[in-house]
């Protein structure tokens, strides 16, 4: 089942072509979209030893328009990395559809292969050989030819900043050089997507900006749709659209910005002298049916206008004798809208609901996603 029509309108909507009807007449006409990555009920399930089946995908329908940076969101085991296989042609998908760069995955996998790049969550460089080494036979294996392979190894390594460590054995390059140069890798035969698992995982703060910053310099020089997942939020930030991935659903999508504004209500903190009894004051004097929860942290709730309650909420506690000792609002973040569509925060090992906070739907396979979309 494809996503609501207003979910992705939006971003579906392209750039207006004029279209002459006749010598004083002058329409504009949208241009047909044309995606990277094209999935319907795609769903990939495993059977168990025991004869149990897990369902590692389920009922994907996801459209990535081309020149995109498109992120999956997601805990460890929420299926992103089986999702990238399944679009790399590297598994097969047990239902469903998908095209990549303009091949079907199950009909064409040797194409979809060849025009797409893999980034592993994992290194997958030989690390006896040098940065040069590595990148010329990755080179020779996509089938570039030797004058060519050498013209794009240099150019390469001179894009992501290694150019003076092109003869440097892999197991010297620190941790940041080393993602850079699997990058560089990964774009050498200049694909037509770039799928990167998970790109930052390990790295120290300072690296996983640097890696952000070539990424973003590289797509633009090259054109390639990028195709990231990550379990770090500023991460997402960095990225044109996103989706949320849980247990294998894809529950949420839509821009960072569109995704936050949905829920629509800031954070409200209040740290007092007595908790438990600023709770049922907050309960009292917030608009009604607006949960209240309390927990290490204070007392909290989600309300429109979040600095306008302040005083308000300040006054009301005073008047019953309770000491306020701090008070703020913070506007949605990426973990909150995580929590909304899912339950749990993204960080959680495992499910986990905050007392009085509604329940997310859990919808059924291949159903639509629950997304919200701004014009880009």
């Amino acid at each position: 089942m494809r996503p609501h029509a207003g979910d992705d309108a939006h971003t579906r909507a392209t750039t207006p072509t004029a279209v002459r009807t006749g010598p004083d007449d002058a329409r504009t006409a949208a241009a047909p979209p044309v995606y990277a990555i094209s999935t319907r009920g795609l769903v990939k399930s495993y059977a168990g030893p025991d004869g149990s089946t897990t369902h590692a995908v389920r009922g994907l329908d996801l459209d990535v328009l081309r020149g995109e940076t498109y992120a999956f969101l997601g805990p460890n085991g929420a299926g992103k990395s089986t999702t990238l296989a399944l679009l790399c042609a590297l598994a097969r998908p047990t239902a469903g559809q998908a095209t990549v760069a303009g091949a079907d995955v199950l009909s064409r996998p040797d194409r979809v292969r060849r025009l797409v790049g893999m980034l592993f969550q994992h290194s997958a460089l030989d690390p006896d050989l040098t940065a040069e080494q590595n990148l010329y036979i990755h080179a020779r294996l996509y089938g570039l030819r030797r004058r060519h392979a050498r013209v794009r190894v240099t150019e390469m390594l001179e894009a992501v900043g290694l150019g003076d460590r092109r003869r440097f054995p892999v197991r010297t390059l620190s941790g940041g050089m080393r993602r850079r140069l699997e990058l560089a890798r990964g774009l050498l035969h200049a694909p037509e997507v770039l799928f990167l698992d998970e790109p930052t995982t390990g790295l120290d703060p300072h690296a996983r900006v640097q890696v952000w910053e070539y990424l973003r310099v590289l797509r633009d020089r090259h054109g390639s749709t990028l195709f990231v997942t990550t379990h770090y939020l500023e991460e997402a930030e960095h990225c044109d659209r996103l989706g949320i991935l849980d247990h294998g659903r894809l529950v949420a999508q839509g821009t960072p910005h569109a995704l936050k504004a949905a829920i629509g209500a800031d954070r409200v903190l209040l740290r007092t002298g007595d908790d438990a009894a600023a709770r049922q004051v907050v309960g009292r004097t917030a608009p009604s049916g607006l949960p209240v929860n309390l927990d290490s942290e204070g007392v909290s709730l989600r309300v429109p206008h979040g600095s306008a309650w302040i005083p308000r909420l300040c006054a009301a506690l005073e008047a019953h004798g309770i000491a306020v000792h701090a008070a703020s609002a913070t506007p949605p973040t990426l973990d909150d809208v995580f929590f909304h569509h899912t339950g749990r925060s993204i960080h959680a090992p495992g499910p986990h609901r905050t007392p009085g906070d509604p329940t997310p739907a859990d919808p059924a396979p291949g159903a639509g996603t629950a997304a919200t979309e701004e014009a880009p």
